[in-house]
């Protein structure tokens, strides 16, 4: 019998603000989930156009965000598997590895309604439990069995929005947990050349 229930929360986390790190302990902390791993992604396949923070920065800025947080972790996983990462093959092998857990995949509403362009996204429905995070302006209905609607908060926190801000000078970190700000602060010139083209 499985025994830890864990999220799989995949992300590119570029970088990780608030609104990811509050999602993760509301559903860290409700009745679907024992903990919530943070995936960081090295490339999602969907975004691969997208001008990346180098991968160990990511990494280092998610473990900075939720060292203080309980139930929240963060998993490289992805990090040793060939690129672009698929869920499917994530998935696979976290449930070989931890064959004492049950891993259940967090997505977005956004990502649900693509979901069926994800590779081998029956497979994934056929194997573990999804539970959808609620986001502005996409409504779902007639979700499978084993889908979950969480009753989460809307956090209108964007990774986008805060990359373009990153080089303002009037910036003063809004939206990103203070240890990540203090973090980026430090490396700001050298984030802004990777980013200023998205």
């Amino acid at each position: 019998m499985k025994g830890r229930r864990t999220g799989i929360y995949g992300g590119s986390f570029n970088p990780v603000h608030e609104g990811h790190v509050r999602l993760a302990k509301a559903l860290a902390d409700s009745s679907l989930l024992d903990e919530v791993w943070l995936l960081v992604s090295p490339q999602n396949p969907f975004k691969a156009e997208d001008k990346l923070m180098d991968d160990d920065v990511r990494l280092h800025l998610a473990r900075l965000a939720v060292a203080d947080v309980p139930g929240v972790e963060v998993c490289d996983r992805e990090f040793s598997m060939p690129r672009p990462s698929y869920m499917f093959h994530t998935l696979d092998a976290l449930s070989r590895e931890h064959p004492d857990r049950e891993f259940v995949l967090i997505i977005g509403a956004d990502n649900w309604e693509r979901f069926p362009q994800w590779y081998r996204s029956r497979d994934i429905l056929a194997s573990y439990r999804i539970v959808i995070c609620p986001r502005p302006g996409f409504v779902l209905h007639g979700v499978p069995e084993n889908v979950t609607l969480a009753d989460t908060p809307l956090y209108d926190i964007s990774s986008t929005e805060i990359r373009r801000n990153l080089c303002r000078p009037d910036y003063d970190g809004e939206g990103l947990c203070p240890a990540v700000w203090q973090e980026i602060k430090k490396i700001r010139g050298n984030v802004c050349q990777v980013t200023k083209t998205t």
